[in-house]
């Protein structure tokens, strides 16, 4: 008999004389004269009830059967007299797929601590906050290309292995086929040093000039030493590049692309978000419908910074034109400032990347930041250098070798147009709409300093 996903059996609208569900025991209760029986198959968040009575066929399959164990359960979907669900099963036979010990199992029915949780990575799916956690990242990136198609962007495969360093850091993975200590990069795979991408951002540029709006949506890597919660080595970066565009209508993109996300989330992850709203973080989805319901803040870097310096706060790191700004100013203007999402941009041309276009005060680039409460710098993107004599000069200002780059300035060479992008760091997006505060809560395998156990 074909298996019922429980997220549909909960769903019925009539009871069903006969269904089979699999999942794996959550709880299990014993009485007298029946066995009650709690499973999960992680298409949702609510369990199913299942009675197993005494004496028969299907006690007898489940056996000792406990939390942790897999199971099939074929039964009588009928009418639940227990209180907040709907309907429960009926066992007429139960079929043991795999054990778990009660004494080595480390999921028994307590919180346990997230800290204790990303030891047994591998586990922490089977969790309510981890299940929830991990479908609301499976909904949250069919939101992104849902919302890309709709407005005709291609998503384009851009690739992990790069010769270029986008963003001028050197803070990347290298990849070589070398014996340890070989330093001739002549007998190396491709002959010269390759790394893991920081971003496909140079490469959308080129397919943007002949697709006009496209995509990318998959890994990056930095390798950076940092052990805060808001960075890893691995992460998924959303990076659209549009043709024929400007900072404005990379603002509107990029705050339509957030509500849109956050709207999809709200309607589609209910019971998920509820669970982050009462456990995580109280207020959650009052602070999601807000973003749903008023427009984004804007304000230049400058006003920015007067904000910041007027505000009467003592920050760690002082704020002055020119300064990046920190986690701390950006929480700031987005939590206590204005109370929403902000939109920060013209920033100082000397703390950004060199392929962002100068602005005519010869002090500024036309860049943007969208900051969110909680988090931080969502979004930062620019409009792209299209003038080549102001590109190759930014290049060889920062130091770098326009030759190296000399596929990315042809774009301005033959047929160069106005154009604009972003990155959208995709964890950052999740802790976000979860309410969690940790970006290795959000992945299900994170890679941090020191760790690459799973």
């Amino acid at each position: 008999m074909q298996r019922t996903l429980i997220i549909d059996a909960l769903n019925s609208e009539a009871a069903q004389p006969t269904i089979a569900l699999c999942g794996w025991i959550r709880t299990r209760r014993d009485a007298k004269d029946f066995s009650f029986v709690e499973i999960n198959d992680g298409s949702c968040l609510t369990n199913m009830q299942c009675i197993v009575d005494t004496g028969t066929p299907a006690h007898a399959g489940l056996g000792e059967a406990a939390t942790g164990a897999a199971v099939r359960v074929t039964g009588e979907l009928v009418p639940s007299p227990g209180k907040g669900q709907k309907w429960e099963v009926r066992a007429q036979h139960v079929a043991v797929y795999g054990l778990a010990d009660p004494e080595s199992f480390p999921l028994q029915k307590k919180r346990h601590s997230d800290e204790f949780l990303r030891t047994i990575a591998h586990l922490r799916p089977r969790t309510n906050k981890y299940g929830a956690m991990f479908r609301i990242r499976s909904e949250a990136g069919f939101a992104v290309h849902d919302f890309f198609r709709g407005r005709r962007f291609s998503l384009v495969h851009t690739p992990v292995l790069t010769g270029a360093d986008c963003e001028g850091a050197g803070e990347m993975f290298r990849v070589t086929t070398l014996e340890p200590g070989a330093k001739d990069l002549g007998e190396d795979f491709f002959s010269r040093q390759c790394n893991l991408t920081v971003s496909g951002q140079l490469e959308a540029e080129a397919l943007a000039t002949g697709l006009g709006r496209v995509y990318s949506f998959g890994p990056t890597f930095r390798a950076e030493n940092s052990n805060t919660p808001r960075h890893a080595a691995e992460f998924w970066m959303i990076e659209p590049e549009m043709a024929f565009a400007d900072l404005e209508d990379l603002m509107e993109l990029g705050e339509g692309l957030t509500r849109h996300v956050v709207d999809h989330i709200l309607t589609h992850c209910e019971n998920d978000v509820n669970l982050f709203d009462s456990f995580v973080d109280k207020g959650l989805r009052e602070r999601l419908q807000h973003m749903l319901t008023a427009p984004f803040a804007r304000v230049s870097y400058t006003e920015a910074v007067e904000i910041l310096q007027k505000c009467g706060k003592s920050f760690t790191f002082p704020v002055s034109f020119g300064t990046d700004l920190q986690t701390e100013h950006e929480r700031h203007l987005a939590e206590e400032h204005f109370k929403k999402p902000v939109i920060v941009y013209d920033y100082p041309k000397d703390i950004k990347a060199f392929y962002m276009r100068q602005n005519e005060d010869g002090k500024t680039v036309a860049a943007m930041d969208m900051l969110v409460p909680r988090i931080g710098e969502l979004i930062g993107g620019s409009q792209r250098e299209e003038r080549l004599d102001r590109l190759e000069a930014r290049i060889r200002e920062m130091g770098q070798n326009p030759e190296d780059y000399w596929w990315y300035l042809d774009l301005r060479r033959f047929g160069t147009v106005p154009h604009a992008g972003f990155g959208l760091g995709f964890e950052r997006l999740l802790m976000m709409l979860t309410g969690i505060t940790n970006i290795r809560d959000v992945i299900p395998f994170p890679r941090t300093p020191g760790n690459l156990e799973f």
